[in-house]
């Protein structure tokens, strides 16, 4: 499947090929596994999602436009599986054996290290932002996606990823100050 391009690889897949899906899952399952877990938090949970997002590709690879690349398409999926994963997940209740299991790390010497780290403390810092404004910095700054890109991902305005970049910098520096970082970035 080497020197195919995505518009000719999806079509194969459309048609049932398989070298076709493995081919798409091996170029694309990483960026998208990393994207899910990003927004939710927990691998476990993301490798479910990812599944589902290749799943979808399958069964609607004929539905594929090609008005966006392919990279674009299956992370507009995933950001919507990854969504609903969340919703089902704060629906259901944690029973006392699932509670107990939930680490406390405020007094644990890894807590310690992990803040003395300034790669630990930024992603903290991230992890606190909310929702829209983590998926937009995953996007820019993880993905490397371009503005039109992540408008098209996301389903907002290209002026509204700009003002939620603005404003998600702009509390990722106070966060960062607040825990310490005095220059942000590590």
């Amino acid at each position: 499947m080497v020197g195919m391009s995505e518009a000719d690889l999806v079509e194969r897949l459309a048609a049932g090929d398989k070298a076709a899906m493995r081919a798409i899952f091996n170029a694309h399952h990483l960026r998208v596994f990393r994207f899910v877990v990003r927004l939710i938090g927990r691998e476990d949970i993301a490798e479910d999602v990812v599944t589902e997002v290749f799943l979808d590709l399958w069964r609607q690879a004929g539905q594929f436009e090609q008005r966006s690349s392919l990279s674009t398409w299956l992370l507009a999926i995933a950001r919507n599986k990854a969504y609903s994963a969340l919703r089902r997940r704060r629906e259901e209740q944690l029973d006392e054996g699932v509670a107990e299991a939930i680490p406390d790390h405020d007094d644990t010497p890894d807590v310690h290290a992990q803040k003395i780290n300034k790669a630990a403390i930024l992603r903290r810092c991230l992890d606190t932002l909310s929702p829209e404004h983590r998926a937009v910095m995953d996007l820019v700054y993880y993905q490397e996606e371009p503005i039109e890109a992540v408008s098209r991902i996301l389903g907002i305005p290209e002026n509204t990823v700009k003002t939620r970049m603005f404003h998600a910098r702009k509390r990722l520096s106070e966060l960062c100050q607040a825990a310490g970082l005095d220059r942000g970035w590590p």
